[in-house]
């Protein structure tokens, strides 16, 4: 998809690719943001610019001029950007990438944020940035209007004396932060306790933020790993939940667990530990080239922010059928409403439905 910024034309893919025409690279609350900089001549004098949720690149592109830093909370974000960068043939040397966790070794003069759908994860983004601002700092958050919410303010109200909001344009808004409260940071970590009484922590914005998913808490009560399952992967592992309770179960098997979420990723290292313990960010199994597993266990996600799409779900089923050893076997929760049987039985040779009740299904799957 074309773009034409001061006379100046960008092409911004998404990555993955879709065939769902209807699901675009940005929005207009990205065009939004970007006419609020030009319109204030925000950019002239800035001597730091750090880039928020820009999932798919197009902030980071546009304003690569500025050599932005760019926070990132998926490593598909990161392959976007990137991808987008070369497309467009602006120099990647100039783009720095930080996660959510890390600080940038700065003061910020602007900050450029795309409002997530996880309140929380807007809070953790708050929360890591105060420390890198300063009275001269002006935070500009873009939202589509039907996503406003009144936690949005009370959450920027923790963090900032002045909050201003824009009027609409193309169905989006901004919120302005200017002056920063130097208070003590609070905590960005979640805690609850599961059925079986452990433990389990995450970062804010992590999917099933304070109690277990009544998807994940199905899939546990009917699976059992098998002894012949030594090497057991756990895809879109979220904090680690499933992972720990089969390493519970089967303590001697070797246990990879895998997210596109850093935070995720993060989360669960402190959940599960162990020398035959693995932790992988990415958001393929490419990385495991020449890995089989006798087990992959999944909850897939289907939803992206605020997109609802299957199709990432689907790629993930279709990898995990190379990845299973001859006699593995891959078990998946999915909502019932999905339909995902219908898929798994054209990917896989054999196919059953183990379990189901009226809004969950478990699914397991061989070659």
């Amino acid at each position: 998809m074309k773009y034409i910024n001061k006379d100046k034309k960008f092409e911004i893919k998404r990555y993955p690719k879709t065939n769902n025409t209807s699901l675009l690279p940005w929005n207009s609350s990205e065009e939004h943001i970007l006419n609020y900089l030009h319109d204030n001549n925000l950019l002239s004098s800035q001597s730091g610019i750090l880039i928020i949720n820009d999932r798919f690149g197009f902030l980071s592109c546009l304003l690569s001029e500025n050599n932005p830093n760019v926070i990132i909370e998926q490593e598909s974000q990161k392959k976007s950007i990137s991808e987008n960068y070369k497309l467009n043939s602006l120099n990647l040397d100039n783009l720095k990438f930080l996660t959510p966790l890390e600080k940038s070794s700065q003061i910020i003069d602007l900050i450029l944020l795309k409002i997530p759908k996880s309140n929380d994860l807007f809070k953790l983004y708050l929360n890591q940035i105060i420390d890198n601002i300063d009275e001269n700092t002006t935070v500009v958050c873009g939202f589509m209007t039907k996503h406003f919410n009144n936690q949005l303010i009370d959450i920027a109200k923790l963090y900032f004396e002045d909050i201003s909001q824009s009027l609409a344009w193309k169905k989006s808004r901004l919120l302005i932060l200017r002056k920063p409260i130097k208070t003590e940071k609070s905590s960005i970590v979640n805690t609850f306790r599961t059925i079986d009484d452990d433990e389990i922590s995450q970062y804010y914005g992590v999917f099933s933020s304070n109690k277990i998913d009544r998807g994940t808490e199905f899939l546990l009560n009917k699976l059992k790993v098998l002894e012949s399952e030594s090497t057991i992967l756990d895809l879109g592992s979220g904090n680690g939940i499933i992972a720990k309770s089969l390493q519970k179960q089967s303590a001697d098997s070797e246990i990879h667990l895998i997210d596109d979420s850093i935070l995720a990723i993060e989360s669960a290292k402190m959940n599960i530990k162990g020398d035959n313990v693995f932790f992988h960010c990415d958001d393929t199994l490419k990385s495991f080239e020449n890995k089989k597993f006798d087990l992959i266990v999944c909850n897939p996600p289907f939803h992206f922010g605020y997109e609802t799409n299957i199709e990432i779900s689907i790629g993930l089923f279709k990898e995990s059928k190379a990845k299973l050893n001859s006699d593995g076997r891959f078990v998946l929760v999915a909502n019932t409403h999905l339909n995902y049987g219908t898929h798994l039985s054209k990917i896989f040779n054999n196919h059953r439905l183990l379990s189901s009740n009226l809004k969950y299904q478990i699914h397991e799957c061989k070659n």
